[in-house]
């Protein structure tokens, strides 16, 4: 399966093996020893994932439900009338695929995909990067790309890449992609990243989005043994970051039906009441845990409950 798709869920590989996430893990591990595949936190790629890149065959076959499920949760932060960029990527066409349904939308993108998403949608305006195509991931890159791009300002952009840590925030494989995120990034009052929770704690070799200026995350929820995932979101909101999990359950086990499930981890030096009662919001941009919470393992189990 990694051979195939370029990289694989722990979740997908006890799915399709029928067997429990633990074993597999350990399996995961003796693949590892022999050199057949690299672990990443919730997954495991083929080796040399620091430098290498799936194709888009590969990408679009890698954790699908969780892209739709980050998707549904973050066009809901999308408004009527907005301005936005979107990078490149399968988790922004997947996006891209919902903002069709957004009246006086401006979409500003380098995604050849992203743009063919938008292509029917009447009520949604697309302007298109200048650059040269990239083949696999069918983005426009290079230096005609970052120029036309230049004295751009829009609310918010939308970015998705291979790996996120707490330590260098968002990073990618190929190093003109990584140019022209950071171009879309210089154009945005906010930026919210997408990423699957295969993607926390991997790290790859071009920076694009420090984590001081990542606004928000959009994520699914992490399986419960994935520890370094949940480690690593909680690490992330400690930094500033408001975390939203697509996919989160309410207290009667059931997603709510009327809008994409959400949950926004608070941000550092926000007061939480006592007695396990939850965060206490001071405002609409409120996000993080508090920083001086006694165990970081308490609040990560606590962060998975709500």
């Amino acid at each position: 399966m990694v051979r195939a798709n370029g990289a694989v869920s722990l979740r997908e590989l006890a799915r399709v093996v029928q067997t429990s996430e633990v074993t597999v893990r350990r399996d995961v591990r003796a693949l590892e020893a022999e050199g057949l595949l690299d672990r990443r936190h919730g997954g495991a790629v083929l080796p040399g994932g620091f430098t290498r890149e799936s194709g888009f065959p590969q990408k679009s076959l890698s954790a699908t439900a969780e892209k739709t499920a980050i998707a549904d949760l973050a066009a809901s932060f999308v408004g009527e009338g907005e301005a936005i960029v979107v990078g490149a990527g399968t988790t922004t066409q997947e996006l891209a695929r919902r903002l069709a349904r957004v009246p006086g939308l401006t979409v500003v993108t380098n995604s050849l995909l992203v743009a063919q998403a938008l292509a029917h949608a009447n009520r949604v305006e697309v302007v298109m990067t200048g650059g040269t195509l990239r083949g696999s991931n069918y983005a426009l890159v290079g230096s005609g790309a970052e120029q036309s791009l230049q004295g751009l300002r829009v609310t918010r952009a939308f970015l998705s890449g291979s790996g996120l840590t707490a330590e260098r925030g968002l990073s990618t494989s190929n190093m003109l992609s990584a140019s022209v995120d950071r171009a879309l990034v210089q154009a945005a009052a906010e930026v919210v990243v997408l990423a699957d929770h295969t993607k926390l704690g991997a790290d790859t070799m071009f920076q694009t989005v420090p984590t001081d200026v990542i606004t928000r995350l959009v994520t699914d929820e992490p399986p419960a043994q994935d520890e370094r995932a949940g480690t690593e979101l909680q690490a992330l909101a400690d930094q500033g970051v408001q975390i939203a999990v697509a996919g989160a359950q309410t207290d009667a086990g059931e997603s709510a039906p009327s809008r994409p499930p959400r949950r926004d981890v608070p941000l550092p030096g926000q007061r939480r009441t006592r007695g396990g009662a939850g965060p206490q919001r001071l405002g609409p941009a409120a996000g993080g845990l508090e920083p001086g919470a006694a165990d970081r393992g308490a609040r990560v189990a606590d962060l998975r409950r709500r």
